[in-house]
């Protein structure tokens, strides 16, 4: 049988693919989708892998797996249901599996596999089969130029393994931007030394290649064959002779080439016994030798016992493995030292199932595939072994009869972990806000490991938002039919389908979490769980849940993603920093002036075309409708503002309401085409003015020099189509603007365009335009402009009272509407002002990421991330207490990049400790009340228990208490309870919600010296 949709689309459908695409980029997206892909086994990891490369978007996918559905398989395949067992695996997967994406059929190979077969294939991944059916799979794959990767998951153990032929080419090993930068100098020289403008540092390696444009001078390099770079310095490197090229004179640009390049690769066969190892972990660089042998003595065992694996924590079995680890390492020619203990480990753990462990490989393989059909980033070459073992619960002891299998879902976990471990993570209780890409994955793996299953155990969910179509690519478990349906909501609903376990024990929440909802997520809430997970997709919120788990003291676990990349930090109270104690820099912001007159690159010119967007179509109508609903604007409203401010806004409201107001959509044109002269040719003309091509500094620099390009103005041509891009863009939002009906008549518009009479532009002498970013404002900001026309304006403005009823309609940015002109006037607004600097123009694809600020998002990237969170979940389950707690070298922080690939793994940071005395405190630290007391009451503990002054209360924003305060009222208030002081100071009751009193408060030692000390929280209500 085979379940299948129809895939008659060819073009890429970007509204499904919108974040992809930044990853991926279209000439990769196009070979994915003309690649067939064949996935071998169906349990957890070969599930995974699919759901993840039919997500992408390859042309197909086609499953083979002919064995029958077990209860076990509930551990990890999270498209199979109880009532399936003893049905095909495979068949009952398919349609399941189909539903994902309308674009990629899925289909069910239902006959024995022959070379042939593989043949009609790109790629071919192998998951749960026996070692001799992969190497057979492995030499068709080999023989008909497929490229073919085995992958097997042993409970916390792991490996993947790439046979990509003998002439791979990676087009785009890292999938970086090209670098680029501006040349100050280069040497006529042997070794020809390229110097950069310090600005900013020019990023290149050894080995790259680079090409030039824009030198003078030395023209020979304008578009010269690339050539290799060796780095001298951050801002220098050399590029080979240039002592017969003409001398360099000024200016010039850098690009990086990309150059392709072929790997060979060993087959499965010649692997095995001469493998190389991509290292997971560094801390265990050991290890990847002992599970090669490892993993090929649970074959050969497997082999002799009918296809069964070692039982879980027998003895016996474990014993007959390691001989046959240690049979198989005596005839490597690679021998290594084995550990007998991490051999038993493998072998206790060889049927279990864990669907993080699943979720890692499950991402990372299925990133390989894609790797497989596209040529680009970097394939693993050949083998990666990870494993986790520190995820087994504090003094843990494996016990036969604890691992054995009890028929249940769970049976997979149970076989690593123990049932009593299994009862643990049923009764937890978590707090996920936010259930997007990352959200969904993560509930997907607590569904499979029953976490909150049990009769204590729950899972709150917030989002606050709805299903969009673009959502879809990257959140699994919504479906088309789901758009417009909130997505805590529907993902609950789907998880619970899942694991009918979970029936109940989700409760599903709509709030943006923050100060505001305080009142949901109080003391009560916070008392209630054991741990937060956070699935947010920006730092505003990330700070501020974990400023809540740093107050209510509670575990942390936090995850990003930014296309192939991929971040996770384990946040445990006490033992580590908080996920705010360390952040990253600031983005660096372009200066204004280089926005407004000196763009240098194309990022320049979209965000002056993003800025242009909301000084044409929003801030306009919503000063316009301002006006029209305040009494009194001039003074209400402005009334604080200078005299030019003032100019500039009454200005705009005139023109909206009376000079340029539309009453057809070709007065909106003809308004378009003046916007034309004024921005691309008058403004440009006024600046070279002022400052000519041949202009000189004071120090006799020539003033157009690097960074600064050159403009030139532009005339407008009606046959010139990104001329027309820009009037039909703007006169439709223009149209927008004042409800009337809009056109893409591009004929008729460049027709009426033409036609519009513009005047000759002269100069104006005496206008100031800002050079530097310290300089104050020029005339384009209302310099010169005096009260007298201020008042000129505002008698010129119209009767509010004659547009009664009346509203412009403000044209908010939407980046996803492909039919609103949004992005069509920023593409076309920046590439016109790019026209005029000379920079290289950019298309709509890479135009609207910059200007919508859009993350690169892909599948593989996010259920590799939940994955490792999910292996700290079961560290901070299994923790231990007291003396047998953890250590923070046990926990993770991760960073991942699947482009290269990268993995990359440390050890938390401890919290900073401060002291004040002889004692030492951290952020996590604080001095706790539980009931409520005077404020003479906490003097007299701060001096009796801490020899401290206490000289300064506050709480929030309010003073309660200071050395400098009304004596009289300072005498009051020591006498008083906190809870009275608080209500007292604020001129407010505390909230019903609020059960404790937050105060932070200043002293002095001994010696009069101020010292940091923790806040205070009083409890005032039970």
């Amino acid at each position: 049988m085979s379940s299948s949709a129809s895939n008659t689309k060819l073009e890429i459908d970007e509204s499904l693919y919108s974040r992809q695409l930044y990853v991926l980029g279209v000439d990769a997206m196009k070979k994915m989708s003309a690649s067939n892909v064949l996935i071998v086994g169906l349990k957890g990891l070969g599930c995974e892998i699919a759901k993840n490369v039919i997500l992408a978007g390859v042309k197909s996918v086609s499953l083979y797996d002919p064995a029958k559905v077990e209860v076990a398989d509930l551990s990890s395949q999270f498209f199979l249901h109880s009532e399936d067992i003893g049905k095909p695996r495979a068949e009952v997967s398919g349609p399941r599996l189909a539903e994902l994406n309308q674009y990629v059929p899925v289909t069910v190979v239902e006959k024995e596999l022959t070379p042939e077969d593989i043949a009609a294939y790109k790629c071919v991944v192998v998951t749960d089969i026996p070692q001799k059916q992969k190497l057979e799979i492995s030499e068709a794959a080999r023989k008909h130029n497929v490229c073919f990767i085995s992958t097997e998951t042993r409970g916390l153990f792991g490996y993947a393994f790439n046979d990509f032929g003998d002439k791979f080419v990676v087009d785009d090993p890292t999938g970086e931007e090209p670098l680029s930068g501006m040349i100050a100098d280069i040497e006529q020289s042997a070794e020809g030394i390229v110097t950069c403008l310090d600005e900013t540092r020019h990023g290149l390696e050894d080995g790259q290649y680079v090409t030039f444009s824009e030198i003078q001078g030395m023209t020979e390099l304008n578009g010269c064959e690339a050539r290799k770079v060796k780095v001298l310095g951050p801002y220098t490197f050399s590029i080979g002779d240039t002592s017969s090229l003409s001398v360099y004179t000024r200016g010039g640009l850098f690009q990086q080439v990309k150059t392709p390049v072929t790997l060979s690769f060993d087959s499965f066969t010649q692997a095995l016994e001469n493998p190389e190892f991509l290292i997971s972990d560094f801390a265990k660089f050991d290890r990847p030798a002992q599970l090669h042998v490892g993993f090929q003595a649970l074959h050969v065992f497997s082999s002799a016992h009918e296809g069964k694996l070692p039982r879980p924590g027998n003895a016996k079995d474990a014993a007959e493995v390691l001989r046959l680890a240690n049979e198989i390492n005596d005839k490597w020619s690679q021998k290594c030292e084995l550990d007998s203990e991490l051999l038993k480990k493998l072998s206790f753990q060889a049927t279990g199932d864990l669907s993080p462990m699943i979720a890692v490989f499950g991402g990372m393989v299925a990133q390989e595939v894609l790797k497989a059909c596209t040529g680009k980033f970097s394939p693993i070459r050949n083998f990666l072994y990870f494993d986790a073992l520190e995820c087994l619960p504090i003094g843990f002891e494996p016990v036969e009869e604890d691992l054995a299998p009890r028929g249940s879902r769970y049976d997979g976990q149970i076989a690593v972990f123990g049932s009593k471990f299994q009862q643990q993570i049923a009764d937890f209780r978590e707090f996920l806000v936010g259930s997007g890409a990352i959200g969904c994955e993560m509930l997907k793996n607590w569904a499979m490991m029953g976490l909150a299953s049990g009769p204590n155990g729950v899972i709150h969910i917030t989002d606050m938002d709805t299903i969009e179509k673009s959502n879809l690519n990257r959140q699994f478990l919504f479906r088309p039919s789901d758009v417009g349906k909130l997505k805590s909501d529907t993902a609950a609903e789907a998880v619970t389908k899942m694991n009918p376990d979970l029936k109940g024990k989700i409760v599903t929440h709509q709030d943006r979490v923050g100060a505001d909802t305080e009142v949901v997520y109080n003391d009560g809430f916070f008392d209630e769980i054991d741990a937060v997970t956070n699935a947010l997709d920006n730092v505003e919120a990330r700070r501020y849940m974990d400023g809540r788990c740093v107050f209510y003291r509670k575990p942390l676990l936090e995850s990003g993603t930014l296309g192939t990349k991929g971040n996770t930090q384990v946040v445990v109270p006490f033992l580590t920093e908080s996920y705010s104690a360390s952040q990253d820099p600031p983005e660096k912001s372009i200066p204004s002036c280089t926005l407004k007159n000196f763009p240098n690159a194309i990022e320049h010119t979209i965000q002056w075309a993003r800025d242009l967007f909301a000084g044409l179509f929003v801030q306009p109508a919503e000063s316009v409708n301002t006006y029209l609903s305040t009494a009194d604007y001039v003074n209400s409203s402005l009334g604080q503002a200078t005299d030019p401010a003032k100019v500039e806004a009454l200005s705009t409201i005139r023109d909206f309401l009376v000079t340029d107001k539309p009453m057809t959509f070709d007065d909106c044109v003809a308004w378009a085409r003046k916007n034309f002269e004024t921005l691309y040719n008058n403004n440009i003309q006024q600046l070279l003015y002022n400052f000519p091509t041949d202009a000189v500094t004071s120090s006799g620099q020539l003033f157009w020099s690097p960074p600064k390009r050159a403009p030139t103005a532009i005339a407008f041509d009606a046959s010139n189509d990104l001329h027309v891009d820009f009037v039909v863009a703007t006169a439709n939002l223009h149209a927008f603007n004042y409800g009337l009906k809009g056109s893409r008549d591009r004929q008729h518009i460049g027709k009426t365009a033409a036609a519009v009479a513009v005047g000759k532009f002269e100069p104006r002498s005496g206008v100031k335009i800002q050079v530097n970013e310290n300089d104050t404002a020029g005339a384009a900001d209302g310099e010169g402009r005096d009260a007298d026309e201020l008042e000129s304006i505002v008698k010129s403005l119209p009767d509010p009272s004659a547009f009664a009823g009346v509203r412009l309609t403000p044209a908010d940015f939407e980046k996803d509407d492909d039919s609103n002109f949004h992005i069509d006037f920023v593409t076309a607004a920046s590439n016109l002002r790019a026209s005029n600097y000379g920079i290289t123009l950019a298309d709509r694809f890479r135009t609207k990421q910059i200007a919508g600020k859009i993350i690169p998002a892909i599948a593989t990237t996010t259920s590799m991330v939940t994955g490792l969170v999910c292996l700290e979940l079961y560290k901070l389950i299994g923790r231990g207490s007291g003396e047998a707690q953890r250590k923070l070298e046990d926990y993770k922080n991760g960073f991942i990049n699947l482009a290269l690939p990268f993995f990359g793994f440390s050890e938390p940071i401890a919290p900073t400790m401060t002291k004040y005395n002889d004692t030492e405190v951290s952020e996590w630290d604080a001095f706790v009340f539980s009931e409520d007391m005077t404020l003479q009451a906490l003097i007299d503990y701060f001096e009796r228990e801490h020899k401290l002054e206490l000289t300064m209360v506050s709480s929030g924003v309010t003073m309660l208490f200071s050395g400098f305060m009304n004596r009289k009222k300072a005498e009051a208030r020591k006498g008083m309870k906190f809870a009275e002081i608080v209500e007292e100071a604020t001129g407010k009751e505390i909230p019903p919600h609020v059960k404790q009193v937050v105060l932070i408060v200043c002293c002095e030692d001994a010696d009069g010296e101020d010292v940091d000390v923790p806040e205070v929280r009083i409890r005032v209500r039970a």
